[in-house]
């Protein structure tokens, strides 16, 4: 039977239209057939804000939760080909849920050499964008010491450090390395901007004592914190998740919106959302071009199952698989990569909720072809009762008078992705109940 989809009391003014938001949501009964416990209202929900409820995170083995993430590809070219000398760069990271202890992962995955961070800072934001508030400013240590070196293929992650982060807040981080780090790994598309200097300034209260720019996140995997909530959900997926067409540095891609829309909720009910969507990304095939990553099968351990405190993996992949060149025609393949991830996501007790593609007739690549796999990708999506949830993105975006195309109102303008009006309403559609960890 399907569930009755909680929407907030309270719109915002700049809320998706109505249509979208009354657009079906399919929630598929998962192997136990029960249907999640109903979601109190949302006039119950306590005020976000940086004193957070130490006893949420009791449930959890550590207490610590991961609230920010990014998902990192293999240098190829420009910048992360070529890497650091004598650089620091200081990056934005906008996390979902608070703590009063925050944590720092650090990755050199696709490095080939050993990566050395000689000084890394964490901050809150100062007055203006890159600028640090001098009272909040915190040096990162690990192990006890401020210099780190990261092996290659390796990821660690940072002693605990006493800094206390609000809800839906920036963390700024700064890291120096004296280099030459060699091939960077990195984020191509962070849609935000971040800042690089010659020499150590970690501890540079002004942007101004930064040169340069960047709109990639380097050497960074995510950011935890302690005493806020008992689980995370991780958003999979390509340039959708990751917030292409999205408006630069104002952090609305789809995932940021529902963080919005979660933390509405009362305490029990919030989550950590981490963002593991790369442009380009695809389900069986390695990237295309520089920045796209390794398939989702081949990631899925490194940006699903080791992210701290995971509890729901939510699926929204596959449209590259039938769209770039080496194109998939046969939907059986990708429905087994589906299969393999919600095999091994279960294996590990996590609900996974899936998504159907949406539409994308009149991007330059489109064929009709190509929209019989997506067509029979999205029928065995909504139909199998392979994911315990499926979110009706198709239903969502599509124009109701031509539903192979998006509703020009949520088009960025390539026909592809949606802009900010389309990532909300994407939000909007999705029951919250469906991300809640197993247990709650």
């Amino acid at each position: 039977m399907p569930l009755t989809r909680w929407l907030p009391r309270t719109l915002r003014p700049w809320i998706a239209p109505a249509t979208a938001v009354l657009a079906t949501v399919a929630l598929v009964a998962g192997a136990a057939g029960v249907e999640p416990e109903a979601l109190p209202p949302p006039a119950a929900a306590e005020p976000a804000s940086d004193v957070t409820d130490t006893t949420a995170a009791s449930s959890s083995t550590t207490g610590w939760v991961g609230t920010w993430a990014t998902g990192v590809a293999e240098a190829e070219s420009g910048q992360a080909l070529a890497g650091f000398t004598d650089t620091t760069v200081r990056q934005r990271m906008h996390v979902s849920v608070g703590g009063s202890q925050v944590r720092l992962r650090l990755t050199n995955v696709h490095g080939e050499t050993p990566l050395v961070v000689e000084s890394t800072t964490l901050a809150l934001p100062g007055a203006a964008a890159g600028d640090i508030d001098p009272d909040t400013l915190r040096t990162v240590t690990f192990s006890g010491r401020s210099s780190v070196t990261v092996p290659a293929g390796a990821e660690l992650v940072s002693d605990p450090v006493d800094l206390r982060v609000a809800d839906d807040s920036d963390v700024i981080v700064s890291l120096y390395v004296p280099g030459p780090t060699g091939p960077a790994t990195y984020h191509a598309l962070a849609h935000a901007t971040g800042w690089t200097a010659t020499g150590d300034q970690t501890t540079a209260l002004s942007a101004g004592a930064y040169s340069g720019t960047t709109t990639s996140f380097w050497f960074l995997d995510g950011l935890d914190v302690r005493g806020a909530v008992s689980g995370s959900a991780v958003f999979f997926g390509d340039s959708i998740t990751d917030g292409n067409g999205s408006t630069r540095d104002a952090d609305r891609r789809w995932p940021d919106y529902l963080a919005d829309r979660m933390l509405e909720a009362p305490r029990p009910h919030r989550f950590g959302i981490l963002n593991a969507g790369i442009s380009g990304n695809r389900l069986l095939l390695d990237a295309n071009s520089p920045g796209q990553g390794d398939n989702a099968l081949a990631r899925l351990d490194r940006d699903v199952l080791a992210q701290t405190g995971v509890g729901t993996v939510f699926v929204f992949e596959g449209i590259n698989d039938i769209q770039q060149p080496n194109s998939q025609y046969d939907p059986e393949k990708l429905i087994a990569a589906y299969e393999q991830i919600i095999q091994r996501s279960r294996d590990r007790g996590l609900r996974v909720v899936g998504a159907t593609l949406a539409p994308f007739q009149g991007y330059h690549s489109w064929t009709p072809e190509r929209e019989a796999v997506r067509s029979a990708v999205n029928t065995w999506i909504r139909t199998s009762g392979a994911f315990d949830a499926v979110v009706d993105f198709d239903e969502v975006l599509r124009d109701p008078a031509n539903p192979l195309r998006m509703l020009p109102a949520y088009d960025s303008g390539d026909n592809l992705h949606p802009g900010d009006a389309g990532y909300q309403a994407m939000a909007e559609a999705v029951d919250l109940r469906v991300l809640w960890p197993r247990g709650r």
